[in-house]
């Protein structure tokens, strides 16, 4: 019964969360990744939710809270998001011609500056540039997590140290 409730409840208002999800994200896939997962989030919590309020603003603020968790762990991860050996496809919005090749020139640089690193530091932080946790790498490396940090944040000054001289 309880899943049939929700159900009906929630077809009602997903276009309007579909819309605030895309506003949010400005993205189609992150917004139906965070329609569903606050899909998800809302059918867990069905039984907190009180009857007497509005379902549209009780799963609009869960989707929002949702949004805001996923961009603030966005944050935290390494400026660059991509594997190293993706970096050449990266894009950018419409550059001039002297720009594009100016770009390409300083991913050229990057991908460079990383492989001179020495492997402590590349191989932690290739692994999070390709999108592995803190925790992960360790296990992978067989090294505390605390070593992993210091070494991942040692390539970034390192990086950051060539750019600045560039």
């Amino acid at each position: 019964m309880r899943v049939y409730k929700f159900d009906s409840i929630y077809k009602e208002h997903i276009e309007a969360l579909r819309s605030f999800a895309l506003k949010l994200t400005k993205n189609k896939m992150d917004a139906d990744d965070l329609v569903q997962e606050t899909a998800l989030k809302a059918f867990r919590n069905f039984k907190k939710y009180n009857s007497d309020k509005s379902f549209k603003n009780w799963s609009f603020t869960i989707l929002k809270n949702t949004f805001i968790t996923k961009y603030n762990a966005r944050k935290k991860k390494s400026i660059i998001s991509l594997p190293v050996e993706e970096i050449d496809y990266l894009t950018f919005s419409k550059p001039e011609a002297d720009d594009a090749g100016e770009q390409n020139s300083k991913i050229r640089y990057l991908k460079q500056s990383i492989e001179k690193l020495s492997p402590k530091s590349k191989k932690p932080l290739k692994m999070y540039i390709s999108g592995h946790s803190y925790k992960e790498i360790s296990e992978h490396l067989i090294i505390p997590i605390g070593t992993v940090k210091s070494r991942i944040n040692f390539a970034r000054t390192k990086l950051k140290q060539q750019f600045k001289v560039s």
